[in-house]
């Protein structure tokens, strides 16, 4: 077993600290992960379970959710192993936690397990106030890391920036107004933007590499198209999609949206349990899996297996082996929005 730092849990404290940001996640007794940005609250958790394998590879992780809570759990999950391996416990809907989960968390504040590190994910609301303002005073070692939505312009600017930092890539100004201008609804989407970019392009990466993938596309992206087929609104899916084509979108990063989108549907269609372990199983994190689930309301295997079809071939006619590429788009989207009914 790899050598550890051995952290004690740290007794009971009245002194209350600021919440730390998502990108600050720090390993503690009980670390609060709080607001209503779930792309930055998973990110963040895997920071954390990431720091904690790489100091002990043996780290054994463990799912629980405080909605559906048994007592005991907690402290089961805590406790050492027979081997004494460190502990990671990462517990969802705190904000929809039972009564037995609120008392036994504000019980375990009082004497965290050693090598234990219990992950507590609350999504906003008054639900909990008591265990939200122990794990606030700081009570058990508990530290706060704040998710919240980046609404600000600023905020969303800051958060690209530090992307291609962190990647070591060097962004002009212009091409990053220009992800911002195309990504400015939805952090996920901002995010996957940025690491296609960064995985794609071995250069600088310039207006015209932004050109390139989502040139057009300020009013509509290609994910604001995939979504609308997916839900079945094909009118407003067929709208999207010719406006932008239009503005000058491609279609080949029109077709990898949907690629994306339809690859994490087929992954989460028929998987059961928490969206924590289903995205541990799967390679994707816990907020694609519960996009995924919402995506798939109304959809069947077989509706979904035509669907791939459909786009696999798509693919191969707007890469030279069809004479109409926009033709082609077309006919998968509206494809796709009928579920696969038509094909």
């Amino acid at each position: 077993m790899a050598a550890r730092v051995s952290r004690p849990a740290a007794r009971p404290t009245a002194k209350s600290s600021s919440a730390l940001s998502w990108n600050e996640i720090r390993p503690a007794p009980v670390v609060l992960v709080s607001g209503t940005e779930n792309f930055l609250a998973d990110r963040a958790i895997r920071r954390l379970r990431d720091i904690l394998s790489t100091e002990d590879p043996s780290l054994e992780v463990t799912d629980l959710d405080a909605a559906d809570y048994a007592r005991g759990e907690l402290i089961s999950m805590a406790s050492p192993s027979l081997f004494g391996e460190p502990r990671m416990v990462r517990v969802s809907n705190v904000e929809r936690c039972n009564d037995d989960f609120m008392a036994e968390a504000i019980s375990y504040l009082g004497s965290p397990a050693a090598d234990a590190y219990i992950v507590l994910r609350h999504g906003g609301g008054v639900r909990g106030k008591r265990l939200l303002d122990a794990l606030r005073a700081g009570t058990g070692g508990a530290i706060e890391v704040a998710c919240a939505e980046l609404k600000k312009d600023s905020d969303k600017y800051d958060f690209a920036v530090a992307e291609f930092r962190t990647a070591g890539r060097r962004i002009t100004p212009g091409a990053l107004r220009a992800v911002l201008s195309a990504f400015s609804d939805d952090v996920a989407e901002l995010a996957t933007a940025c690491a296609q970019l960064i995985s794609d392009s071995s250069e600088e990466i310039t207006e015209s590499v932004v050109d390139k993938y989502y040139g057009g596309r300020v009013e509509t992206n290609a994910f604001k198209v995939a979504d609308a087929a997916i839900a079945g609104r094909n009118g407003e899916a067929l709208a999207l999609l010719r406006h932008a084509l239009a503005s000058g979108s491609d279609p080949v990063p029109l077709v990898a949206a949907f690629a994306a989108k339809l690859r994490t549907m087929a992954k989460v269609m028929g998987a059961r349990g928490a969206s924590g372990q289903l995205a541990s199983q799967l390679g994707i994190a816990p907020w694609q899996v519960d996009r995924a689930r919402r995506d798939l309301e109304g959809w069947s295997e077989n509706g979904l297996a035509a669907c791939i079809e459909l786009l696999a071939d798509t693919d191969e006619r707007i890469k030279g082996a069809g004479r109409d590429p926009v033709y082609a788009v077309e006919r998968m989207v509206l494809g796709i929005a009928s579920r696969g009914a038509s094909l």
